[in-house]
């Protein structure tokens, strides 16, 4: 289990390298992501760690407009930056919101999460997953 000290040190890196949000069942081991349409993800990197049995992941995702990102879970933490666009974002327990280009957010473990498009542009997002190794990235919720 990932302890608060543990994440901290991961943290410190200055949000380790930025955070990506995709609904899709890869495993965390780099298995090809499954095809939902209108979304795409790019693995920029992925090492294990920062402690046995998790595995960082860094990545790129694209929405096209009017795409809706179904419920779902990770396995781990997500940490995630708009690089450009926007979408309305419903993370459980708390209000729906809008996060647009510049803004960050972060979802807690096993957190039923969803999108929703909110405008004409494509939405460009900069993720990290620090997710349990061995487990699909992403499960419907």
């Amino acid at each position: 289990m990932l302890t608060r000290r543990d994440f901290a040190g991961v943290a410190s890196c200055a949000i380790c390298a930025v955070a990506g949000f995709a609904a899709t069942e890869a495993l965390a081991q780099g298995n090809p992501p499954a095809t939902t349409p209108g979304l795409t993800r790019k693995i920029l990197f992925q090492q294990d760690g920062p402690t046995p049995g998790y595995v960082t992941i860094i990545a790129e995702a694209e929405i096209e407009p009017s795409v809706m990102i179904a419920r779902h879970t990770h396995p781990g933490i997500e940490s995630a930056y708009i690089l450009e666009g926007g979408l309305d974002l419903a993370i459980e327990g708390q209000p729906t919101r809008p996060v647009k280009a510049g803004d960050a957010f972060m979802v807690p473990p096993n957190t039923p999460h969803a999108g929703g498009k909110n405008g004409d542009k494509k939405t460009k997002i900069a993720v990290t997953y620090i997710v349990e190794k061995g487990k699909p990235l992403a499960s419907p919720a």
